[in-house]
């Protein structure tokens, strides 16, 4: 029976060395390897030119590079990208491109499906298939900056933790990740430019807060009244907001960053002044901004965007209270890449 290779972007740099230096070789050619499957995001170990052939054919009779495939590409008329990306199980997740005249920004997946139950997403009706490693999200990255290089003509300028998945539920894989991006062994990306859009894991964004995370910290909110926010995000009844509250402060009183919440308003769910005012309420606490986002239907019609009026209550309210508040029109929704519509119907 064939033994079943290893995935070898699972090892460590040490790993890689001890495994040279056990097969006879010198360790630094473990440093060649890593550097070509992380700096140089190399496929196979065939492209590995400045390794003997009879190391690379070694390399290929005891490991695999479990790296993604772009199964299609989709472009919008806005000049977004949507990337449907197959594992090497087979299973298919989604990434996208945004650019604007600045900047282009990679929203990328954490999961196969999600592990919450949003009721207004698209992705939150696939069940969780399973966490993505942290190959797989550097993967999507890669993938988006080469793109963003062969179309807008230059390099990927920030990063998004929005496509599928809840990336707290995938703590450890989603921070290796980042640690890989952001590494100069690695994209070396500035952990400035990567946002981590999280529902709101308490325990979760406490850890971060512990481990002193040096990205950005997004929250989709949607509601600052209990009831409310349960009807539409079930697992609130969880996690409810006074432990994401007490979880946030914790969190700004050791980073001292200021807290971004994502918004979407609805007609008839939360465009009302007592759902506004309860928003400053729970804003208040920290330096923070709210992005009202564009709603993204998903078929059912249950979910509907608010009147322009009630955005503007929104705008005014919070503008009043000194809250920094932008409102985020929606990119790529002819092609199904817009907030909350990631499924995989491409």
């Amino acid at each position: 029976m064939e033994t079943k290779k290893k995935d070898i972007r699972a090892l460590t740099k040490e790993q890689l060395r001890d495994f040279f230096v056990v097969q006879g070789d010198k360790a630094f050619r473990g440093n060649q390897v890593y550097e070509w499957l992380w700096q140089k995001s190399a496929h196979s170990f065939e492209a590995m030119t400045n390794i003997s052939k009879e190391t690379r054919q070694m390399l290929e009779d005891n490991f695999v590079i479990n790296h993604i495939r772009v199964d299609q590409m989709q472009r919008s008329s806005d000049g977004t990208i949507k990337n449907a990306v197959r594992l090497h199980d087979g299973l298919v997740v989604e990434s996208v491109l945004i650019p604007t005249d600045t900047r282009t920004t990679a929203c990328v997946s954490s999961q196969v499906g999600c592990s919450l139950d949003c009721r207004f997403c698209a992705t939150a009706r696939l069940k969780r298939m399973r966490n993505l490693n942290p190959d797989e999200i550097y993967d999507q990255v890669v993938a988006i900056d080469n793109e963003s290089r062969l179309y807008f003509d230059r390099p990927l300028s920030n990063i998004v933790f929005m496509g599928m998945g809840e990336p707290l539920m995938n703590y450890n894989n989603v921070l290796q990740a980042i640690e890989k991006i952001t590494s100069p062994e690695g994209l070396g990306m500035s952990p400035k430019r990567i946002t981590l859009s999280t529902s709101g894991v308490p325990k979760m964004i406490r850890k971060m807060a512990d481990e002193e995370v040096k990205f950005k910290l997004a929250v989709s909110l949607h509601s600052a009244i209990d009831e409310v926010r349960t009807s539409i995000m079930p697992f609130n009844a969880t996690f409810p907001l006074k432990d994401l509250r007490e979880a946030l402060e914790y969190w700004y009183s050791k980073t001292k960053n200021r807290i971004t919440y994502e918004y979407v308003v609805w007609q008839g769910i939360n465009d009302t002044q007592e759902a506004v005012d309860a928003l400053v309420k729970f804003c208040k606490f920290a330096p923070s901004k709210v992005n009202l986002i564009e709603y993204n239907p998903i078929d059912d019609g249950e979910f509907q965007q608010a009147s322009e009026k009630a955005i503007k209550m929104y705008q005014d309210t919070l503008e009043r209270n000194g809250i920094i508040v932008t409102v985020r029109r929606s990119r790529g929704k002819d092609i199904d890449a817009a907030c909350g519509q990631l499924a995989n119907k491409s």
